[in-house]
């Protein structure tokens, strides 16, 4: 196996399990030397607590940019995903073209959106340039919310396969690549994920749970970098992603004060383990 590098460009919330304090162990424990760009420090994450700090990073961005380039610093991999404005997206695009080594995959998870909602401080002018970074891309991780506000699809949460196409095919009509589209569910009690790669469709589903978690997309996506990185294919990635995140949300059902994040640590073997088959 080949010992890959890959750089994640997110926000650390230092409590609540999600963005690099996920991506970083989790992408880890697939074998992968994991190198992070901080956008931003913020205490706990903004679902659920109040007055929590905030500590924007984006000016430090080009810096550090440089400094790579300078020291000749390159990546197999780049994985983005919560950037809290139209400015970093810019300058991720420049470390999309200066920091890459030759045929380095680039994987874009659009955190922007659930539930028919952009987050709070995002607006039509972010989700245009977010569709702009989703193009350059190989491969684009959004839920159908996020999808549906790249595309200008209307949001709908009863759909059939005809919908989800017509999603897919908009977006590669935008100059998206590869595409997983997550939390797709034809029937009662059912999700899954919609996989689009090299042209070809594919659709894994898995039981709905009664639970939810904060931070189990950050826990999707970069198990789904993780296994792909790893040299699995798209699907397979995906089913990988999709299986950990299901053991991640049962690890922590019975515990009813875990309310901020998902329990993934204690699971990382079944991913080890999923990687490594």
């Amino acid at each position: 196996m080949s010992y890959k590098k890959i750089l994640t460009i997110q926000d650390i919330s230092c409590v609540g399990q999600c963005s690099l304090t996920v991506a970083l162990p989790i992408i880890s424990a697939c074998g992968i030397e994991t190198c992070v760009l901080p956008s931003a420090v913020l205490s706990t994450h903004t679902a659920g607590f109040s007055g929590y700090t905030f500590t924007d990073l984006t000016e430090d961005m080009p810096g550090i940019r440089a400094h790579w380039e300078k020291e000749n610093i390159k990546f197999d991999a780049i994985y983005t995903g919560y950037l809290g404005s139209t400015k970093q997206i810019e300058y991720v695009k420049d470390i999309f073209d200066s920091c890459g080594k030759e045929n380095c995959v680039k994987i874009v998870d659009p955190a922007m959106a659930d539930g028919g909602k952009l987050y709070p401080g995002f607006n039509e002018a972010f989700v245009a340039e977010m569709a702009k970074l989703c193009a350059s891309a190989d491969y684009i991780v959004p839920n159908i919310t996020e999808a549906c506000f790249i595309t200008g699809m209307e949001y709908k949460t009863e759909y059939d396969r005809a919908y989800i196409d017509a999603i897919i095919e908009k977006l590669v009509s935008i100059g998206a690549k590869n595409i997983i589209l997550t939390g797709i569910g034809y029937e009662k009690g059912k999700t899954g994920a919609v996989v689009y790669e090299n042209g070809e469709y594919s659709y894994y589903e898995h039981d709905l749970l009664p639970n939810s978690c904060h931070g189990t997309g950050d826990i999707y996506a970069s198990a789904f970098v993780g296994a792909l990185v790893r040299g699995k294919s798209a699907y397979n990635a995906a089913k990988i992603a999709a299986d950990y995140t299901v053991e991640c949300i049962k690890a922590t059902a019975e515990e009813e004060n875990h309310w901020y994040g998902a329990k993934f640590e204690p699971v990382l073997s079944y991913l080890i383990e999923a990687v490594n088959k």
